[in-house]
């Protein structure tokens, strides 16, 4: 990095979604838990996840370094840069390297092992330039100081504050409603000691660093047989083995019917200014129902303010701590006596699925965040979105994404930039082999968002 200011005070209040200038050198890497992620179907095309960022190519002092393990298709590019007024030159302004790797390693792991890849991603870099992680570990860290460039995310040593046991310390000192439960669990007296000791028949166990739901299990206290995961094809004895390895919360389940399950976006800027980004309601799947599938936006205004008011509360406790970049927040939400409470679920330092549908909305329709009401304001005009990740059918299977694309445009339920509503795809990469992509459908009301999504997946995915 090039420069004579240090990058906190030079960059002070610098968002991701609308850099001014500088190279975003993204690096989507899934440094995550590879067994539970093998469980999600076209997983590697994840890596797609943050193609939103092309769009802030609209700024002509931006530039983006996208790192890939496999070629992107060249029609997803296209697809993007659709999206900007001077598609010409934001080419100019983009460098993807790939690997040609054949998906049997995170990304930055194969990419450490590259010195010839490395030597690219230097020679594309230039002036001031930042390292945008999916998610930080101790790699990513390593790739920063090799490239000698700042991240834009949180050090692995405040990892901990990421994990379902620190989220409970972090609410705790943030004075966060949370359920009642026991954090740090590994052994398995512990285990059992916890479980016995909350109320209710049923508890919820959460591994420490598990993500997408896929490391929760439903515990019923008289017969550890009818215990429910959330990962198919586990069992409590390895379950009790990742739990001394991994550690683990045991909590109270939340019997309460209805249960909403909202969460919300942050993110403290390299000058450590925390601020809320967004709410959402997740839409959740799988076995026990806690699999993220997907999400709308805004939160319910029953409980919107309370979920808002919570996360800055906990922004602002992470960013005293030091945490850097962007993070979601879950909760439970349900009806108390004196309204809509909201219990801290856990919290993710990382980049999650609620940042691209964000993203797609904020770089295509130009709206920014109103904190006071929760809203995405364009101009007078609010905006509502859908979004999801697993939008799938046989009959997609086979297809390219420009013919999906294409499809698309055909049905019209494309994006219309001058109403600045409609479709934003994502997870195009995974369509050939799997017949599965992604979708963000925007509106000028929640009921245009959520037709159109209706729609959307009628027309793409069948009944």
């Amino acid at each position: 990095m090039i420069t004579n200011i240090p990058f906190g005070e030079k960059y002070a209040g610098l968002s991701i979604f609308k850099p001014s200038e500088g190279t975003l050198v993204v690096v989507p890497s899934l440094s995550l838990p590879q067994d539970e992620l093998r469980r999600i179907t076209g997983a590697r095309s994840y890596e797609e996840r943050l193609l939103f960022l092309l769009l802030t190519l609209r700024e002509p002092g931006v530039k983006v370094v996208y790192l890939s393990s496999a070629p992107i298709d060249p029609d997803i590019i296209d697809y993007y840069f659709a999206f900007l007024p001077d598609p010409d030159d934001a080419a100019k302004r983009l460098t993807l390297i790939s690997l040609d790797d054949p998906w049997s390693q995170p990304l930055t792991k194969a990419l450490l092992a590259r010195p010839d890849a490395l030597e690219q991603v230097r020679a594309a870099i230039e002036g001031d330039a930042w390292l945008v992680p999916f998610v930080l570990s101790e790699l990513e860290e390593e790739l920063a100081s090799l490239l000698n460039v700042p991240l834009y995310g949180p050090a692995t040593a405040l990892a901990y504050y990421g994990s379902k046991s620190g989220a409970r310390e972090v609410g705790h000192e943030a004075g966060v409603p949370m359920p009642r439960g026991f954090g740090d669990v590994r052994h398995v007296l512990e285990i059992e000691e916890a479980i016995e000791a909350l109320p209710g028949e049923r508890v919820m166990v959460k591994l420490n660093d598990s993500y997408s739901g896929l490391g929760n299990a439903i515990v019923t206290k008289a017969d550890r047989s009818l215990t429910s995961f959330s990962a198919s094809g586990e069992t409590w004895a390895n379950f009790t083995a990742k739990i001394r390895d991994r550690g683990a919360v045991v909590e109270e389940f939340i019997e309460h019917r209805p249960l909403y399950y909202p969460s919300a976006l942050a993110c403290i800027t390299p000058g450590g200014t925390a601020q809320v980004l967004a709410t959402h309601d997740q839409v959740l799947g799988g076995p026990n129902g806690h699999v993220y599938q997907g999400c709308t936006f805004p939160a319910a205004p029953e409980y919107r303010a309370e979920v808002g008011a919570s996360a800055e509360r906990i922004a602002q406790v992470l960013a005293d701590r030091g945490v850097v970049g962007i993070f979601g927040m879950d909760f439970f939400a349900l009806k108390a006596d004196a309204g809509y409470a909201a219990l801290l679920c856990e919290i993710n330092l990382r980049i999650g699925g609620t940042t691209h549908p964000l993203g797609a909305a904020v770089l295509t329709t130009g709206a920014t965040y109103d904190p006071a009401t929760g809203l995405l304001m364009s101009g007078n005009q609010p905006k509502f979105y859908t979004a999801t990740d697993n939008c799938s059918s046989s009959c997609l299977r086979g297809r390219s994404p420009g013919e999906v694309v294409r499809m698309a445009d055909r049905l019209g339920i494309g994006f219309d930039a001058e109403r600045r509503t409609g479709n934003v795809f994502h997870l195009l990469g995974a369509v050939p082999e799997h017949g599965k992509l992604g979708f963000t459908s925007i509106g000028d009301s929640r009921e245009e968002a959520d037709e159109l999504h209706a729609l959307t997946r009628r027309l793409l995915c069948g009944p």
